[in-house]
């Protein structure tokens, strides 16, 4: 569900925007990104949380007492549950992913980093994680968050994105390369 290579839509980015103005005016970004950040990884658990962000079928107040009841229990109040409360009521939950999403983008942009998804076949140890982040703070020239995922199925390497370029050292693209260049000789 966190798929960070989604793209934004509009309607995320503006409610994202309008969040981290508020969040600014409070001096209070890291904390609204830590709630964000939390709302997030309860809708990555739950199946049910997800059903109803995605679902049309709920009634604008249905979602809003399901979410202040989530958002209340997991102790998200303040100026995220009142900006979940404001989403839902606006029939704009399909696009809370994004909404996160882009905060996170905006507030990166804002401390002057940048994000690079990572995708490896293993968990990095902490000393292959600063390696990386060194590595691309050297292309980019900026510092470097690095949300990493591991996926299985590379067997190998990584596939690194950054913005909008994509680095894929992954063992599976490099057998998958090798099997066309060899159905193309025989």
């Amino acid at each position: 569900m966190a798929d960070t290579s989604q793209m934004i839509s509009g309607v995320a980015e503006r409610y994202a925007s309008s969040l981290f103005e508020l969040a600014v005016e409070a001096g209070s970004i890291d904390a609204v990104g830590a709630d964000l950040d939390r709302f997030q990884a309860m809708m990555d658990e739950s199946e049910d949380l997800r059903r109803l962000v995605r679902s049309p079928v709920f009634a604008a107040d249905e979602q809003v007492r399901a979410i202040s009841a989530v958002a209340d229990k997991a102790g998200i109040r303040g100026m995220v549950g009142n900006f979940l409360r404001v989403v839902a009521a606006n029939r704009r939950l399909f696009a809370l992913p994004g909404m996160v999403q882009a905060f996170r983008q905006i507030a990166a942009a804002h401390r002057g980093e940048v994000t690079a998804d990572v995708t490896s076949a293993h968990a990095l140890t902490p000393a292959q994680e600063q390696e990386l982040k060194s590595a691309l703070k050297g292309v980019t020239g900026k510092d470097v968050v690095v949300a990493v995922k591991v996926d299985p199925s590379l067997l190998g390497g990584l596939i690194v994105k950054v913005g909008s370029r994509q680095i894929d050292t992954s063992l599976r693209t490099k057998l998958s390369t090798l099997k066309l260049a060899l159905k193309e000789v025989g």
